[in-house]
């Protein structure tokens, strides 16, 4: 049986007394993000109505609300994947909260394995389009008319505005933010040398295992959206060694910094 997301939205908005003007989903090694944010409440996903428990290391599992740069932000501190078993609507079911909250616009983070040489293990890149390479689809079966239309346009997913000001606040900061293509896959394997270049030929920059199923349902619902990944680590198309996870957290660090005064200006402007 499916969660309410209404009255899951109707609980969060009942204990957090504060509007949001953006819902932030942290990827992998990014859950420190709030660390030295001005924190308003924590409440960890076992008491959130609806909410599965999320296993991803590094991922604490709370929902944070949070000032940035003045603004009221709703922060995941992890979110679901669906190669821990989750259903896609659980998967989902944190964006659809945010959307019936009357939140307007979603920032999603990931860790993401390079298939570019020049985006190397610590690189920054924004997220411009994406191939949806997980063989499903959040918005499979009856569709929700309150959130969206049956069929919603994927065209300019990623907000341009959102794009154009990241730019500019990177340039403005001398700050070095790739742009490329996400590609989406299930997990949790990692990727065959043979996937990897299959991947690189459609015209993909990055492959990971989350990010698309929030942004299909952030569009349905009307959000807007920008999106980010970390690079943590090169795909096996430029070697042959095993990727760990202190390798991974340790590259997510690097450039949350950069990322951190990327979105201080653009949630500063919402």
């Amino acid at each position: 049986m499916q969660a309410d997301f209404t009255q899951t939205a109707a609980w969060l908005k009942d204990k957090l007394q504060r509007q949001p003007v953006a819902g932030l989903i942290l990827g992998t090694g990014l859950s420190s993000f709030t660390d030295d944010m001005e924190v308003l409440a924590t409440i960890p996903y076992s008491e959130v109505p609806g909410f599965v428990q999320s296993t991803a290391p590094s991922h604490r599992g709370n929902v944070v609300l949070a000032i940035l740069n003045g603004k009221p932000v709703l922060v995941m501190q992890g979110r679901f994947h669906f190669y821990e078993g989750h259903p896609m609507h659980a998967v989902v079911f944190p964006t659809r909260v945010m959307s019936q909250m009357g939140i307007p616009n979603l920032i999603v983070t990931n860790a993401a394995g390079s298939l570019r040489k020049e985006l190397a293990p610590g690189a920054l890149v924004q997220i411009y389009d994406h191939i949806n390479h997980m063989g499903t689809n959040p918005l499979i079966g009856q569709n929700i008319n309150e959130l969206g239309e049956r069929f919603p346009s994927m065209n300019l997913a990623y907000d341009p505005g959102f794009i154009q000001r990241c730019q500019e606040i990177a340039r403005a900061g001398n700050i070095t933010l790739h742009q490329g293509i996400y590609l989406a896959v299930t997990g949790p394997s990692l990727e065959t040398k043979a996937e990897c270049a299959a991947f690189a030929s459609w015209g993909a920059d990055l492959v990971g295992m989350s990010t698309v199923p929030e942004v299909i349902a952030a569009r349905h619902a009307g959000l807007r959206v920008a999106a980010f990944s970390i690079v943590t680590n090169y795909s096996n198309l430029f070697h042959d060694e095993q990727h760990s996870q202190a390798e991974i957290q340790a590259n997510a660090a690097k450039s949350s910094v950069h990322l951190k005064t990327i979105l201080h200006h653009l949630v500063s402007d919402l």
